[in-house]
């Protein structure tokens, strides 16, 4: 039962795990590649200077020239700025806050093009867009691309019928210009994160259940350790779940029920588990899921996970066992022997659980991941850790 795990590639990850969360992805490629730091700072000086250009405008005969419209221009200026702060930290940003700059520069640029007295200058500024066409491509989803486009159609459109009405000629073809631009840069990206994604496809998945293999579960951990500078995960969990009485199982439904239980047990990990956890289902009855946590406590997602299992129509128990250990001490580990080391313990929780009649759940909170024996932790990790139905 979960026999040594390993991977050819450390550097690579499984499309069908993050292309749903493409930011901690394309964070891992540029930590990887050392630009991290000089991406962080790059970002910050274009919210900043994007932010800071209504105000400048306010000088000129075609910027922003009511007091209403000049109150925006300095509230434009001063959120940028702040947004343009969180880029500016130590650490890199989460996605959360990845996603607020984007929505907020999004209706940020659409303000600073509508507030100007010109709309020939509006246009001008609508050309922001492709920064953050830029941005949502590397990092984020093709869904969040459609909502900033959506908002620069709508700001499109105002300008368009502002300046038509002196020369429609001119509107038209700044329009153009305009949706050009961020349609040839969104493929350009987009083409580019072609090149540097892994060509797995549908290789990373085990065709039985639809999660990830025992390969591709290595990748994508060796990438979610990679992208290490989320301040706000601190701890890596790694949890294995056993399905109890298999082998009984499959002598009294054969072959068609023992796959029967594995795909409704894969379906009820996929449903309970966060969107970006790992999940792969690495033999006849063992699942692997990882994920990092802010806090040490991994039990509501574990009960969540044994609360599923139990309600599969053929009321499954599973034994459990579940490793926590923090993640800073991992960044200079090699990914793969870190992996190897925390399934030998939950292997070992596991193999505790089941002596003890099933259906339980092993904790190990923050194990000794040195030369020794890799199965204790601290003294007092595995006490009033122990779990029962």
């Amino acid at each position: 039962m979960f026999e040594s795990l390993r991977s050819s590639s450390a550097s690579s990850i499984g499309p069908a795990i993050w292309r749903s969360d493409q930011y901690y992805w394309f964070t891992a490629v540029l930590a990887a590649r050392g630009m991290q730091t000089a991406t962080c700072r790059l970002v910050a000086l274009c919210i900043a200077a994007l932010g800071l250009i209504p105000v400048a405008m306010m000088s000129s005969v075609l910027g922003p020239q009511g007091l209403h419209t000049r109150v925006i221009a300095i509230v434009i200026a001063v959120g940028s700025l702040g947004m343009a702060a969180l880029w500016l930290r130590d650490h890199w940003p989460s996605r959360a806050q990845s996603l607020l700059c984007v929505c907020v520069g999004s209706i940020a640029v659409a303000m600073s093009a509508l507030i100007v007295s010109s709309p020939i200058v509006g246009f001008l500024g609508a050309t922001s867009y492709v920064l953050l066409t830029v941005f949502v491509v590397c990092f984020h989803t093709p869904r969040l691309l459609a909502v900033t486009w959506t908002v620069g159609a709508v700001v499109l459109g105002v300008l368009l019928v502002r300046l038509s009405s002196t020369d429609l000629a001119l509107a038209i073809s700044a329009t153009g210009v305009v949706v050009l631009l961020n349609v040839f840069v969104a493929f350009s990206c987009r083409a580019v994160i072609r090149l540097i994604q892994p060509d797995a496809h549908h290789g990373d998945i085990e065709q039985l259940t639809g999660l990830l293999h025992r390969d591709a579960f290595y990748r994508a951990v060796a990438t979610l350790l990679a992208s290490r500078s989320r301040s706000d995960d601190k701890y890596l969990v790694v949890v294995a779940v056993n399905i109890d009485s298999f082998s009984l199982l499959l002598g009294l439904t054969g072959a068609r029920g023992g796959n029967r239980a594995r795909v409704t047990v894969g379906q009820a990990l996929r449903e309970t588990v966060r969107h970006n956890a790992i999940v792969a289902h690495v033999s006849d009855d063992d699942f692997l899921i990882a994920d990092t946590f802010t806090t040490a406590d991994a039990s509501p997602l574990v009960e969540r996970i044994r609360g599923a299992i139990n309600t599969t129509p053929q009321r499954l128990t599973a034994s459990i066992g579940v490793v926590c250990t923090p993640l800073p001490p991992l960044a200079a580990e090699p990914p793969d022997d870190v992996l190897d080391k925390l399934i030998g313990i939950a292997t070992t929780a596991i193999e505790q659980a089941r002596m003890a009649g099933g259906n339980q759940v092993r904790y190990v909170l923050r194990p000794n991941l040195g030369d020794g024996d890799p199965g204790h932790g601290d003294a007092d990790d595995w006490p009033d850790a122990d779990k029962t139905a």
